[in-house]
């Protein structure tokens, strides 16, 4: 609630409100820079606000310690000892509490379970590829079961192939946990993959919250049309001719179709002539760059 944040003359975090329901995937979206991650912190304990509140389940957590909180953070560099198992990695907080031994080892097998690594409970880290070592981070902050689970980029150091990989595992993860989860990322892909909602920050300010296809398909600002997925900003001569409309139309490169010169349009479509001035082939799709003799340039995307 009207959460602010300052370091000195810099304005992190500027009176932002933001409800997170019980059971939902979330995933604070923006650019470097934009407080997504000072507002994970803050949650976290890690930062204090300069005004403003945090409520978890009713309680206000604003001024309590990181370890008074019940939140667990997992990091993109994972943060796992070395020199300990997989196992006594998982159980380590619980031994912090002072849980018994046999009821450590018990929570500790079903948290590697939950992340799909059963049987790896022996091994050290350095003996894990990348996906495994996030899945072990990941197991560490499910075995104290937070209300909340804060991911930081958590993705972030892994290769594409891996890392789409872990994003339809962690979804699947959070299905099957029910635990919050709060992801941060600056990577517009990976949050329309993963989340139910999303939460786009610019400048410290959200800009829009809404489920992905909204955030996509009816963006509330020049900034998400422009920062979620690619986006065509059609304005002043070329909206009047394209869409006979004045004002600012955001309009997606897949919803643009190429047609040879006087081919009529169809039904609810609107036309306008150009000049294909860059091709580019990236696999599944091609790319048009086409200028607009109203001015202007429009990018479309083809199978």
């Amino acid at each position: 609630r009207a959460l602010r944040k300052t370091f000195g003359d810099v304005v992190a975090m500027d009176s932002v409100d933001l409800d997170i329901a019980d059971g939902e995937f979330l995933t604070l979206l923006g650019p470097s820079g934009s407080g997504k991650t000072t507002v994970l912190r803050m949650i976290a304990g890690f930062e204090l606000p300069t005004s403003g509140s945090i409520e978890l389940a009713g309680q206000d957590v604003s001024q309590l310690p990181p370890f008074r909180r019940d939140v667990n953070t997992v990091f993109q560099d994972y943060a796992l000892f070395p020199h300990l198992t997989v196992a006594e990695n998982v159980e380590y907080g619980l031994k912090v509490k002072k849980v018994s031994k046999d009821e450590r080892r018990r929570r500790a097998t079903e948290a590697l379970a939950a992340v799909r690594l059963e049987g790896y409970g022996a091994r050290k880290p350095a003996e894990m590829s990348g996906g495994q070592r996030q899945r072990v981070a990941l197991a560490r902050a499910l075995v104290n079961r937070p209300k909340v689970l804060l991911l930081d980029e958590p993705l972030g150091a892994l290769d594409l192939k891996l890392r789409e990989q872990m994003q339809v595992e962690l979804k699947g993860i959070q299905r099957d946990v029910g635990i919050t989860f709060v992801f941060v990322t600056h990577d517009q892909e990976e949050a329309l993959t993963m989340s139910y909602r999303i939460a786009v920050f610019n400048a410290g300010r959200i800009e829009q919250v809404g489920t992905a296809s909204e955030v996509y398909e009816h963006p509330a600002s020049e900034f998400v049309a422009g920062f979620v997925g690619t986006s065509n900003l059609l304005r002043g001569e070329a909206s009047r001719t394209v869409l006979g409309l004045d004002g600012v139309f955001s309009v997606r490169p897949e919803k643009i179709r190429i047609v040879d010169p006087g081919v009529a349009n169809g039904d609810g479509e609107h036309g306008a002539d150009g000049t294909v001035s860059e091709v580019v082939y990236v696999g599944d799709a091609t790319r048009f760059v086409v200028e607009l003799d109203a001015g202007g340039s429009l990018v479309a995307l083809q199978q």
